[in-house]
This record gives structure tokens, C-alpha cells and sequence, in this order.
């Protein structure tokens, strides 16, 4: 009789199964909508985005799940991780050890880490951005060097001219993730992460907002930054065609994934503040199935996106006018 051959385990350069196993845990728990999309690409970009997904968790969660803890605890342990992800220092944490080999067998560089950590330390001390500018300036740590890293691991055969619309797209994940999370941001960290003008050249005060009080004014305001980031959707697919044809249908589907939450916060009229809109798993798996299938047909990145995401395209998203404006 013979012998059924068990599945060799998935490995990663010098990182152990146990690091991999940890950062993959980490991914597959704390971002299910991206670990679907990741699932998408080949074995030698997907093993070391769980290692890259799990880095930014574990330095997202020193600010995020910190009730309590002094801000100069959390300034500490932030700069802890910044001299273990960069190689000060030595780690027996396994996502950071395996995070630090990644960075180095990739060649991602210390700037961009930093730029990443900056980030984080921003939100201990800030929690209002006077205007986009602003918020553009945080997201070039938390976002754009997130798309940074990502490149680097893809091995793109143009990284130069992949790199601004890789930017694009991850400011515009960043921006989905805004919108839906106004009140979790709000009750659990006392963060807007709207523009201050915006907020104002609609009537709408932090008050308002603390105290979760939805109105039109407020509907206004997240119409127009679903503009905002819808504008930065297309800039970022029409990338994508730039990456390694084997990663291509990954990104795509995770912009369909992440872009699809604009579908919801429509569907409430802008009303992000009640509860938090989430994607559901036959949702997400009808998407992927969509998604697969139109690739196959054209291979063509706006293409699918067009024929398959809720976002209007061109002026329509800039302006929002691809939508009604509540009436309630």
C-alpha cells in the first residue's frame, strides 16, 4: 500500500515555521477581509505579506488596544519595537524576528519602517487633522509606506512606475477604513480621522460626532470623502497592470473587497456612526467568485474593477454624483 506523502510545510527564508505560523495566525484573525485577497497570490509573495500584515497589527495594537496605558508606556514600547524591527536590537517575539529577516531578504528599507512607526507614534499625540494635508501627511507613514513595503516584496519589474498608484491605493484602503470606523474610532480612541474643514464647511462639530449624533450635515460630510478616497481607488487600479502578472488579481480583488464597504455606507445613507458596516463572508466570497471569473475574461485590471466594484468612476467619484444624497 502506499504511502500518502504529507504536505510540505510552508517556509520563508530564514523564518521558522513557528514565526510564519504566528504571523499568518495574526493575519488570518485580525484582517479577514485582506487574508482573503491573500490567499490569491504565489507562495513567494503571500508568506511574507502574512509576515508584513502581522508587523503592522503588532505596532497598530501598542496605540489601539493601549486603555489606560500612559502615553509615555506607549511611546516606549513603540520605540522597543522600532529598534527590534529595524535590528538594534534582538527579539524573542516571533512576528518581529520574522518581520526583520523578511526586511532584509527583500530589501525593505529602515526609512520605510520608520516612516511606519512615525505613524504610529502620531496617534498617541494626535487625534483631529485640521485638513486632508494633514491626514495625507500621517498616511504617508501608515498607508503609503505600507504600499512601499508591499512593492518591495512583490519584486515588481518597474517599481518607479508602479509606485505612485501603489501609494494611491493603499491611502485609499486607509480612507475605506476611516469612513467605516468613525464610531469605533471615536468610542474607543476619541480619533476623527475627518478633515477638520471638511467637517466644518458642512456644519458638523466634534460634539456631533463624540456624541454619535447622525444628520444630514454629517451624511454630507462622508459623501464627500467617499469621493475623496473613490478618486484614489481609480488612480490605484490603473496600476496594477504595473506589478507581476501573478499578483495582479490579488491587489484587484482586495480593492473590490475594501471598496465594496462604500456599497454599505450608501446603503445606511452615510450613517457610519449607529454601528460600523461590515463585509459578510458570503459577500465577500460572491465578489471573489465575480472577480475570478471577469479576469479570466479580460485580464484587464480597470476593466474587472469597473464591471465589478460599486464605485463610479471618473467625475462621477470625485463629485459624488454616482449617488443620491440622503433625504431622510
Amino acid at each position: 500500500m502506499s504511502r500518502v506523502a504529507e504536505p510540505k510545510p510552508e517556509t520563508l527564508g530564514m523564518v521558522t515555521e513557528r514565526q510564519l505560523a504566528a504571523s499568518k495566525s495574526v493575519h488570518q484573525r485580525t484582517g479577514p477581509t485582506f487574508y482573503l485577497a491573500t490567499r490569491l497570490l504565489p507562495k513567494r509573495v503571500r508568506l511574507p505579506t502574512h509576515v508584513l500584515y502581522a508587523f503592522f497589527r503588532t505596532a497598530d495594537e501598542v496605540v489601539d488596544d493601549a486603555e489606560g496605558v500612559p502615553p509615555d508606556e506607549q511611546r516606549a514600547e513603540l520605540e522597543r519595537l522600532r529598534r527590534q524591527a529595524i535590528g538594534d536590537e534582538p527579539t524573542d517575539d516571533p512576528v518581529l524576528a520574522a518581520f526583520r529577516d523578511v526586511a532584509n531578504e527583500r530589501g525593505i528599507s529602515d526609512a520605510e519602517i520608520e516612516a511606519f512607526v512615525d505613524a504610529m507614534q502620531t496617534d498617541i499625540e494626535k487625534a483631529r487633522y485640521e485638513t486632508y494635508d494633514e491626514l495625507e501627511t500621517y498616511m504617508r507613514g501608515s498607508a503609503a509606506a505600507v504600499g512601499e513595503m508591499m512593492l518591495a516584496i512583490m519584486d515588481a519589474d518597474d517599481p518607479e512606475q508602479a509606485r505612485p498608484h501603489a501609494i494611491a491605493l493603499g491611502e485609499a484602503f486607509q480612507l475605506t477604513n476611516f469612513l467605516r470606523d468613525v464610531r469605533e474610532d471615536m468610542v474607543e480612541r476619541n480619533r476623527i480621522y475627518l478633515p477638520q474643514t471638511t467637517l466644518s464647511r458642512h456644519g458638523v462639530t466634534n460634539e456631533q460626532i463624540s456624541r454619535l449624533d447622525y444628520s444630514e450635515s454629517f451624511a454630507a460630510v462622508v459623501h464627500d470623502e467617499l469621493g475623496r478616497a473613490e478618486s484614489l481607488y481609480w488612480d490605484g487600479v490603473a496600476g496594477i497592470q504595473y506589478l507581476p502578472e501573478d499578483c495582479q488579481l490579488a491587489v484587484l480583488l482586495a480593492s473590490v473587497l475594501y471598496a465594496d464597504h462604500h456599497r454599505l455606507i450608501r446603503a445606511r445613507q452615510y450613517d457610519v456612526l449607529s454601528e460600523t458596516p461590515q463585509l459578510g463572508t458570503a459577500r465577500k466570497l460572491w465578489l471573489l467568485a465575480k472577480t475570478r471569473w471577469q479576469w479570466r475574461v479580460s485580464r484587464d485590471p480597470e476593466t474587472v474593477f469597473r464591471g465589478v466594484s460599486s464605485i463610479p468612476e471618473g467625475d462621477e467619484s470625485r463629485t459624488g454624483t454616482g449617488s443620491a444624497m440622503p433625504t431622510r
